[in-house]
């Protein structure tokens, strides 16, 4: 069994981000930038937040950090979004999800501009994925694909079950998979709460990508042998033997599946450190106009 190590690969591709930032500054260019709007105190938004502004620092990229409370108006929040979109030194920003219930994602997400989305939520961006154009990606499934392809495991004709279709993993990552070139050539079954007989979908597949966030949902007995496991879930539980009274752990029962496995992302130090650093590769993308001139 081959962990598949976030922490280690992140820390690789965050060293070429800072090569290739290394040489723009020596050309004088413009250094990309990052921007965050983190609204309100959600403990998880602000250690994730907090995380892309230090992955910032550590490759040289600026970034703005805008913060505001829980209670701000959604037309303040438009506001925030629509001074980003017209600030040509913003490369891309993000604006943390979730947002309080009185503010409609739906608008805000819909109100960034497609060029600085670098997120990968905006319709724009998700239909040229569909299409196979160039778009910038949703950060976590990009993660997941340059996981893939830095490990050089074989998708090519293999079968690979998703479980969980939210818009923001598990149908970006069944898309990414399916199509066309490396990493993909996957046939893809995107499974959900309403699949029957689960567990026998489950072990169909050379390739498992769990991303439903429940605690070790995906048992042992649900895995074949020599199958490559992606774990998408952060989950965390209580634990009396731990200082702080819980710990983390995965959308997969680790210590159950993992002997089966032939590759396994661990949680933490798995896909999680891989969106961060997917949403650098995104930013410098939108600094160097890959995707929109």
């Amino acid at each position: 069994m081959i962990l598949l190590d976030g922490k280690l690969l992140s820390e690789n591709i965050k060293a070429e981000l800072a090569a290739e930032v290394d040489l723009i500054r020596e050309r004088h260019d413009k250094i990309p930038h990052l921007a965050a709007v983190l609204i309100g105190e959600n403990a998880a938004s602000q250690v994730y937040v907090n995380s892309k502004i230090k992955s910032c620092e550590q490759v040289g990229f600026k970034s703005t950090l805008i913060q505001r409370p829980a209670d701000v108006t959604e037309d303040e929040v438009l506001e925030i979004v629509r001074n980003l979109n017209d600030d040509p030194d913003v490369d891309g920003f993000i604006v943390q999800l979730p947002l309080p219930k009185h503010i409609d994602e739906e608008k805000v997400t819909l109100a960034i501009d497609h060029r600085k989305d670098v997120d990968g939520f905006h319709p724009i961006n998700f239909g040229r994925m569909a299409q196979g154009l160039p778009a910038f990606l949703p950060a976590t499934p990009y993660g997941i694909v340059e996981m893939l392809r830095r490990y050089n495991i074989e998708t090519a004709g293999k079968h690979c079950v998703v479980v969980g279709r939210s818009n923001i993993v598990g149908t970006p990552i069944s898309i990414l998979l399916s199509r066309k070139g490396y990493p993909g050539d996957c046939t893809v079954t995107l499974t959900h709460s309403r699949t029957k007989d689960l567990p026998a979908e489950v072990r169909r597949a050379d390739i498992v990508v769990a991303a439903i966030g429940i605690p070790e949902f995906i048992k042992g007995d649900w895995v074949k042998e020599g199958a490559v496991v992606i774990d998408v879930g952060i989950n965390r539980i209580p634990d009396a033997t731990k200082k702080s009274g819980s710990r983390l752990v995965g959308d997969v029962d680790f210590e159950a599946v993992a002997p089966k496995c032939s590759h396994i992302t661990p949680v933490p130090g798995g896909v999680g450190l891989m969106t961060v650093t997917a949403l650098l590769m995104n930013t410098l993308k939108a600094c160097k106009r890959e995707i929109y001139s």
